[in-house]
């Protein structure tokens, strides 16, 4: 891939904040001494949720936001990475990290192997191929014998971090790891955007013919991206299965990439905070009102319609554009 062309793609005017980084930096700080206060406050468990969904809508935004490529079967990634480092942490024994990392690596090569297909096609034709692949992963993981079928992994070990130094059955332990994954995790989104590379998905999302035309091999970049976004949704599966100690079939099930499109939509697609805003939301909405009579799935959509409806770029999204007016 030659990042040295960058100085001939085309003006792309993507929608993250630019020109303001005092602004973002003091931001940044705030929200980190907030999270690191937070759990003074509010629920570990509860927090932990938020965060791991964060980082899986931040991978996801990855793909849709700044390559253009809406997945229908991110599930699958964030699902059977889930399912993998359960397996690994409760069956082989394996530390916490090590069954975190191989969630990743799992979710990092269905997204090779998926990528390598639905990449062949644009559009909707697209969406609907990762859509049938994530299923073909959704029947594996109810049929497969490891999988516990409709029961799952239930169970799963927290262990001990580093050898030993850190317990992780304390929840205020594992919030504090859980914040250092998903930072890093969100930090590897912000890096890859800004690289040159990332200038080269913006162009292939802008004006794909062109980039073509230009001499960039754009199914390359494009399975880079989609396997670094599974990667990315991986580290937040296997994440996911050692705070709850457990791994579904919820996690593999198609409505769990409805939710994560529904997470990045509410934020603001093709912004950084967006995903984060929009998982915090979606979870707090599902945790508030999960015991109430009234469905919380309605709750969830009538937020939706209002936001489609007053917010048309996303919360984040439209905020940053009413600062740039």
């Amino acid at each position: 891939m030659d990042a040295r062309r960058t100085d001939v793609l085309p003006d792309v005017t993507p929608t993250r904040s630019s020109g303001r980084p005092a602004l973002a930096l003091g931001l940044t700080l705030v929200g980190l001494v907030v999270l690191i206060a937070a759990p003074l406050f509010v629920y570990p468990v509860f927090l932990m949720k938020i965060l791991c969904f964060a980082l899986f809508a931040a991978a996801f935004n990855l793909l849709v936001g700044y390559v253009g490529l809406l997945s229908f079967g991110h599930a699958a990634f964030f699902g059977g990475a889930a399912y993998a480092s359960a397996h690994a942490l409760k069956v082989w024994g394996w530390p916490p990290e090590a069954g975190i990392l191989f969630g990743a690596l799992v979710g990092a090569g269905l997204g090779l192997a998926m990528g390598f297909f639905a990449i062949r096609r644009q559009g909707i034709y697209f969406s609907m191929i990762t859509l049938a692949l994530a299923q073909m992963v959704f029947f594996v993981c109810l049929q497969a014998p490891f999988t516990g079928g409709e029961d799952g992994i239930q169970n799963v070990p927290r262990g001990h971090l580093l050898g030993g130094f850190v317990d992780l059955s304390s929840n205020l332990n594992l919030y504090y790891v859980v914040l250092g994954i998903t930072a890093f995790g969100l930090f590897a989104v912000w890096r890859i955007v800004r690289s040159p590379f990332g200038t080269i998905l913006e162009a292939i999302r802008e004006n794909e013919p062109r980039a073509v035309s230009l001499g960039y091999r754009v199914e390359r970049y494009k399975l880079g991206a989609f396997v670094m976004s599974a990667g990315l949704a991986g580290l937040a599966g296997g994440t996911k299965a050692l705070v709850f100690q457990l791994a579904t079939l919820t996690d593999v099930a198609w409505q769990m990439s409805g939710e994560v499109i529904l997470m990045t939509l509410l934020g603001g697609i093709g912004t950084f905070a967006g995903p984060v805003v929009g998982a915090a939301l979606v979870a707090a909405l599902e945790h508030y009102f999960a015991t109430s009579s009234f469905p919380v799935t309605i709750i969830t959509g009538l937020v939706f319609m209002a936001c489609v409806l007053l917010f048309r770029r996303g919360i984040v999204g439209e905020i940053q554009h009413r600062m740039r007016r």
